[in-house]
């Protein structure tokens, strides 16, 4: 694996990533990704773009048990214990995913926006081949084979820019997202806005940190900073070249997105409240 730890050495990783955007006519191409973040005191190895040679393909973007003790005319012992129903599979988005569009934003007047998917775990075979066979519609292959899905939520983060080649930034299948906390950081830098290749520039930063980080900075090679802080949870608050904003379906913390200046790449990135 690439990976950026306390040293802040960076390696170069080119991994083939065929990413077809059906929603924005975007052509299947080859995307290096050349940089991995991480921070903090985790070191568990992630399924991220740049930890294995996996082809990716996206064609579409876009209970608990009550308890009623005390009630008006009703003694405690009398109660009944409320029996949950198991919530369907449609419920748990195992056949079609939650998708929180990061950020968005416009350089040389084209579009570029960063979303992630998250699917539900399937709880059986029949389940993981339904989901299987669901992700193959949109385009999507999962890391593990399809009987490794049970049990396992999956997501996927990407980036697109214009009508251009779309990557694939992060993306793992899991049994159990670990729940980052303090200064935990587990990230990947890719190009914003140029054609895939070895020399474009690691300008966009996507990653996930605690639900209790305040700020992430990200440091580039021409000795800037960009300050990440948590962005409005208002609607249409989305544009922005560095937020921090929680997932829809995502356990382990709040994902965040730092743009650089032109013709820089990532030095580093930390969680810095």
């Amino acid at each position: 694996m690439s990976g950026y730890r306390e040293n802040h050495d960076m390696t170069q990783t080119d991994i083939a990533l065929l990413l077809a955007d059906a929603a924005d006519e975007v052509e299947i191409g080859i995307a290096p990704v050349q940089a991995v973040i991480r921070g903090g005191r985790r070191r568990r190895a992630r399924r991220w773009a740049v930890a294995a040679a996996t082809t990716l393909a996206l064609a579409g973007s876009t209970g608990a048990t009550l308890a009623f003790a005390g009630l008006p005319g009703v003694h405690a012992d009398q109660v009944t214990p409320t029996v949950s129903r198991p919530l369907s599979a449609e419920a748990r988005h195992v056949y079609e995913p939650q998708q929180t569009e990061l950020a968005r934003g416009t350089e040389h007047g084209k579009e570029w926006r960063v979303w992630v998917q998250v699917w539900g775990a399937p709880r059986d075979a029949r389940e993981a081949d339904r989901q299987f066979d669901a992700m193959k519609r949109m385009g999507l292959r999962p890391y593990v084979d399809k009987a490794e899905l049970v049990g396992r939520m999956s997501y996927f983060s990407f980036r697109s820019y214009g009508d251009s080649l779309s990557l694939g930034v992060m993306f793992d299948t899991a049994e159990r997202v670990d729940r980052l906390s303090g200064t935990d950081l587990q990230a990947a830098a890719v190009p914003l806005d140029e054609e895939p290749s070895a020399t474009a520039p690691d300008r966009l930063v996507v990653g996930h940190v605690a639900k209790t980080a305040r700020e992430v900075t990200c440091r580039w090679k021409d000795g800037t900073s960009t300050v990440a802080r948590p962005a409005d949870p208002s609607p249409g608050t989305l544009d922005g070249t560095a937020l921090i904003r929680p997932v829809a379906g995502y356990p382990g913390g709040n994902w965040f997105v730092c743009v650089g200046p032109e013709g820089t790449s990532l030095k580093d990135a930390k969680v810095t409240k």
